[in-house]
């Protein structure tokens, strides 16, 4: 089934387009620090974006972060993430981990990543490694540092700043900035994702330090040196205004005040040494943290009765807006949870065991949820059941049921695409839950075609 496109996807997409048309075969302008006007206009065009260099850092803190992205490096813990785009799958150019609070999550492109927690009071984390958890213990400090840098940065815009998501990214992968001609790219021009509005963004640049190597592939530039690594900035869909591109030293670390990630474009452009950064974003987790789904599982479960000797489940209410707000649940925490953590494998397992026990318990109450929409099935099947209350029951979850349906065919085939497969064992996408149609244990089929259709047959004989 091909997925359609979003308005918002569709806006973007048509923008650039736009853009790209606009100039045909001439590059927009942009500056770097070498040219008269570069401070002047950072000023005035880009002043909520800070930068501080390496030097204003304790070099205690330099070796310590540095030390940490050698060592998650060292035992596997960077990934690159099997993201969605325009209903395609892409590999991201980057690996990545999320470090953040134990039980929360942060989305971006479809994909939902799962924090490997940092050590706060009161968390029970266990690591595979000790390494690792010194690691995370590293990167809650270098948190806490940019914390007090932000809220200083943001005394003149009278705002304050508390990070708590952190992304360690390692950036060997190349390609070509599209409108400024600014060389080669690790990543994109984007805004970031799913942030509380108006919060600042801080960024931790590492360079790895290597012998000097001349560009062979890639001639000279008149803008920017292309054997350093620079992050690049541009006013969203103004052609108007030039560009920057700003050099990244070991150690330099840039910040985005207020609403600059809103209004405004960042992309990495590479330089030849690998690279790592740290990126701390106050990531906006009102529905994405576990205490958060574990409530919306309660939620739905508060309308299944003690399930009877025959294991049957039976339901409290069957009002059609207390049963489609279960049947909703029901579709988020399968596919905004479950399919979303299996999609990536055991890979979280290379770092700790800490979301093993809440995937347990989400899957069980997802199972209960699976016998409470059985429970509703019979019901509307019911021999006799009055003809009114089938049709409303019908016209309430019926649609919810039909997008489990396709959305279960979705996920069964990204699972299968041939981009997953190249992915290493530890990290293939798992289609979970799956069950085969004559499984005893679960009360209804995996594929809900036939259902789906039967519901149809059923509510057009109840409608008069």
């Amino acid at each position: 089934m091909k997925r359609t496109p979003t308005a918002e996807e569709r806006e973007r997409e048509a923008k650039k387009l736009r853009l790209l048309e606009e100039l045909e075969d001439t590059w927009l302008p942009y500056l770097t620090p070498k040219d008269d006007e570069f401070y002047q206009q950072w000023q005035l065009k880009y002043p909520k974006l800070i930068l501080r260099e390496a030097g204003s850092v304790p070099e205690g803190l330099h070796k310590e972060v540095q030390e940490a992205f050698l060592a998650l490096h060292k035992h596997g813990c960077l990934f690159r993430d099997l993201v969605r785009i325009q209903g395609k799958d892409l590999l991201t150019p980057v690996s990545r981990l999320l470090i953040g609070n134990p039980g929360c999550t942060y989305k971006y492109l479809n994909t939902r990543l799962f924090t490997v927690p940092w050590p706060v009071k009161g968390s029970d984390a266990k690591y595979n490694e000790a390494e690792i958890g010194a690691a995370c213990q590293t990167f809650l400090k270098l948190n806490d540092y940019l914390q007090i840098e932000t809220i200083q940065a943001l005394e003149e815009l009278a705002a304050k700043e508390k990070a708590n998501i952190d992304t360690v990214p390692k950036m060997p992968y190349l390609k070509e900035e599209p409108y400024f001609g600014m060389g080669k790219m690790a990543v994109s021009w984007h805004h970031d994702e799913n942030l509380v509005d108006r919060s600042a963004v801080a960024v931790y640049n590492y360079s790895c330090e290597g012998p000097e190597e001349e560009s062979e592939d890639d001639p000279q530039l008149e803008g920017r040196d292309p054997d350093v690594w620079h992050v690049g900035f541009k006013i969203s869909w103004d052609i108007e205004t030039p560009g920057l591109a700003i050099p990244l030293h070991q150690g330099d670390c840039y910040f985005m005040l207020d609403d600059l990630n809103a209004t405004h474009q960042h992309c990495v452009l590479a330089g030849l040494p690998p690279r790592f950064s740290s990126t701390h974003r106050v990531a906006e987790c009102s529905t994405g943290t576990l205490d958060y789904i574990l409530q919306r599982c309660q939620l739905a479960l508060q309308n299944v009765r003690d399930e009877a000797d025959s294991g049957e489940v039976s339901l409290k209410s069957l009002e059609p807006a207390v049963l489609k707000q279960g049947e909703e649940i029901h579709n988020e925490v399968e596919f905004e949870w479950l399919r979303q953590f299996w999609f990536q494998g055991n890979r979280y397992k290379k770092c700790t065991d800490w979301w093993c026990q809440p995937m347990t318990q989400l899957e069980e109450l997802w199972k209960k949820m699976e016998g409470a929409n059985h429970a509703v099935l019979r019901e509307v099947r019911r021999e006799g059941a009055p003809v009114e209350q089938s049709s409303d029951i019908l016209t309430a979850i019926l649609a919810v049921l039909t997008t489990r349906q396709n959305l279960r065919r979705e996920w069964h085939a990204r699972c299968q695409s041939r981009i997953a497969r190249t992915l290493p064992v530890d990290q293939k996408p798992e289609c979970r839950p799956y069950w085969e149609k004559d499984d005893p244990s679960m009360p209804l089929p995996f594929d809900l075609t036939d259902t789906v259709a039967e519901l149809r047959g059923l509510l057009l004989e109840a409608k008069p």
